[in-house]
């Protein structure tokens, strides 16, 4: 299965490199690294199950935004997020009108374990505060890991961690309906695997905020 993953992975690479120029332009690397993490993300997500259900639980709950409105919902829910996590070591990312939250390994979880650590508590229950003010959102939570190991050891490890969180954003008060996970493993680095730095930068959990009525 790995193997199988390792290949879709380089293949997805290969296209995009080859449509850039034409698909995004002049594009920052931030932007094409959202991309090609967008085309691994669906090839993983075929071997996890359905992680889009409770998107449409919740969205048949409280009603989709739909045109200006979403723009304007997303900017209120960014700002919030920039205040209540100011100075977390949470980084905030804006993505069209989809939010993005960036938290390092070296805040989260210890090397190697899938255990939240209990220092990194009150920033979740922050994240928790601000999601639960924006209902009008579904979340999806992906686990990372460096390269260090198993390829299969860091898959699973991924999934625990990103269920880690998943849970104590329930235990916090966020319904469970709202939230997918996702382990990515090892295939999606953000920084050189051959480094201590780029090592512990890569070992992270993200959470993505996506409004309802955005496909």
């Amino acid at each position: 299965m790995y193997k199988k993953l390792i290949i879709g992975v380089a293949l997805s690479g290969l296209v995009l490199s080859g449509c850039a120029s034409n698909s995004m332009g002049n594009a920052s690397n931030t932007q094409k690294g959202a991309g090609i993490g967008a085309i691994v993300g669906a090839l993983i997500g075929k071997g996890t199950g359905d992680n889009d259900k409770s998107r449409y639980v919740w969205g048949a709950a409280v009603g989709a935004l739909a045109g200006s409105a979403i723009g304007n919902y997303m900017d209120k829910q960014e700002q919030e997020f920039r205040d209540e996590l100011a100075d977390s070591g949470v980084e905030v990312y804006r993505e069209g009108d989809i939010l993005r939250l960036y938290m390092p390994g070296s805040i989260t979880f210890s090397s190697g374990n899938a255990t939240v650590d209990g220092s990194f508590y009150p920033v979740l229950k922050d994240v928790a505060l601000v999601i639960n003010k924006y209902e009008k959102t579904t979340l999806m939570v992906e686990g990372h890991t460096d390269n260090t190991g198993a390829d299969d050891m860091n898959q699973r490890l991924s999934e625990a961690r990103a269920n880690s969180v998943k849970n104590y954003l329930v235990q916090s008060g966020v319904d469970s309906r709202r939230i997918s996970t996702l382990g990515m493993g090892e295939y999606t680095p953000i920084a050189d695997n051959a480094t201590q730095a780029g090592r512990q930068k890569n070992r992270r959990v993200e959470l993505k905020i996506i409004p309802m009525g955005k496909n």
